[in-house]
């Protein structure tokens, strides 16, 4: 699979379809990597570059020595963007990597042409939204714990990856989310990524990242957007924060893609694949015009 530098590091990603296609970038979250859309890419048409980067210090991508905050990565992946040179861009995005992706959006508008996101940040979040094993589990790693629960302990792969797909993870598919992770320190993205949650305004500058591609979310009716709503999500995918999506963005599509976890293209791929295969074609997105 394809490696290019960036910076002073360098990303990891897969790559299939038309080299001269419309790009269609899928991008992870927190703790996966670009293995999470392994069985959905191939439901996308073949018409477009399918892409999928590993976020840098995350899956097969490098680790340099940086603090792995949302401006961090942004500016990695910015990099790859540009190394690319990436146009006319389809984002797709869970997690952490659908905020990226809207973030990614906002900053470059000249340069995109669709967004489809699934089980991601649509707005900053209240502590008292969160179930409460959820919100004592982040306020633990929000606290002088989350170096023993994350670093150490490796909570994020060995207990809270698992129990976020419904429909269960294959050990070998546990084996590859694991492996970019030996020791404490290759776990310092997990815990970064933990810390930047924003929840009653904290981070202040994550909140305010958050906000400002809400904005633009909701003023570009020419972008199309699609929202794959998860049944029985809950915080980030909850009713309340799906139905606040519908009536805030502009030409913006829900669709049901079944019942799973937060980790939901393990759950449901081929739903995502054929929701986003759908959405593309309607709107003519790997269509190349001129």
């Amino acid at each position: 699979m394809p490696v290019v530098n960036v910076l002073d590091s360098f990303l990891h990603y897969r790559e299939s379809g038309r080299p001269d296609g419309i790009p269609v970038v899928f991008l992870h979250g927190n703790p996966t990597s670009s293995h999470l859309w392994r069985n959905v890419i191939p439901h996308v048409t073949p018409d477009a570059r399918r892409l999928a980067p590993d976020l840098i210090g995350m899956g097969e991508s490098g680790k340099p020595v940086i603090a792995y905050r949302f401006a961090d990565h942004a500016r990695y992946l910015d990099a790859w963007f540009d190394t690319l040179g990436l146009d006319e861009v389809v984002i797709v995005g869970h997690d952490w990597g659908g905020a990226l992706g809207m973030d990614w959006a906002r900053r470059h508008s000249d340069r995109i042409r669709g967004v489809a996101v699934t089980e991601t940040f649509l707005r900053p979040s209240r502590w008292a939204e969160m179930p409460e094993r959820a919100a004592e589990l982040f306020r633990g790693f929000r606290s002088d714990e989350g170096e023993d629960m994350v670093l150490e302990r490796n909570m994020f792969i060995e207990v809270n990856l698992p129990l976020q797909i419904f429909s269960g993870l294959a050990s070998t598919d546990h084996d590859v989310y694991r492996a970019p992770y030996p020791d404490p320190a290759s776990r310092k993205p997990l815990l970064a990524w933990a810390r930047e949650f924003p929840l009653d305004g904290e981070p202040a500058d994550v909140t305010a990242i958050v906000n400002a591609y809400d904005d633009w979310m909701a003023n570009t009716p020419d972008v199309p957007k699609l929202l794959m709503a998860v049944e029985g999500g809950a915080t980030l995918g909850s009713p309340e924060v799906i139905d606040w999506a519908r009536k805030t963005f502009a030409a913006l599509e829900v669709e049901s893609i079944g019942p799973g976890g937060h980790h939901i293209p393990e759950d449901q791929p081929d739903a995502i694949g054929r929701a986003v295969d759908g959405w593309i074609n309607r709107h003519e997105l790997a269509k190349v015009f001129g």
